[in-house]
């Protein structure tokens, strides 16, 4: 009789693994995000998309879908009611413009999503996102240009980010 075993591969003493992307479980509604996803950002595609054909698991719920955002790639499906996203996971788009940040906002609190505080919202699929300018990493680290704290409390006053806003902050006694 002979016995299993199992190898494990490192690297540099890490694990050796294909990828790692993240996934996100959809009460339902996978199909409909994932599509209105990649309609949204450049570089971006479904690369597949597998729905049940019945049994345990209801005809058409997505079992696995597989998808790319602006180069980066996700994998989704349909979990059913115990599945609900928070706030703890969320998307970040960085915009270079207010017209890009303005575009992206608008599009992704249409039909049933909501704005948050701070640049934050939920999609209609209750996904969270953070729209911010490129800009707000260097504002917020680099208090010899201008004044970090003055960004700081400019951003906590909006829900949608006001670049020109956030800028003036900035340069208020830097």
């Amino acid at each position: 009789m002979t016995q299993a075993t199992t190898q494990t591969t490192t690297v540099g003493g890490k694990l050796g693994v294909q990828s790692v992307r993240p996934s996100l479980t959809f009460e339902k509604g996978t199909a409909d995000a994932v599509n209105f996803y990649v309609s949204l950002f450049p570089n971006s595609k479904v690369l597949s998309l597998l729905r049940s054909q019945g049994g345990a698991v209801p005809e058409g719920n997505v079992l696995h879908a597989s998808f790319v955002l602006d180069g980066q790639e996700y994998t989704a499906f349909d979990g059913g009611p115990s599945f609900k996203f928070t706030e703890a996971f969320s998307f970040v788009a960085t915009c270079e413009t207010q017209k890009e940040l303005d575009e992206i906002w608008a599009r992704l609190t249409a039909d049933g999503g909501e704005e948050g505080p701070c640049g934050w919202l939920k999609d209609r699929f209750g996904v969270s996102w953070q729209v911010v300018p490129r800009a707000l990493g260097n504002m917020m680290s680099d208090p010899k240009s201008g004044n970090p704290a003055k960004v700081m409390e400019a951003l906590l006053k909006m829900r949608k980010l006001d670049i020109a806003t956030l800028e003036r902050a900035y340069l208020s006694g830097a």
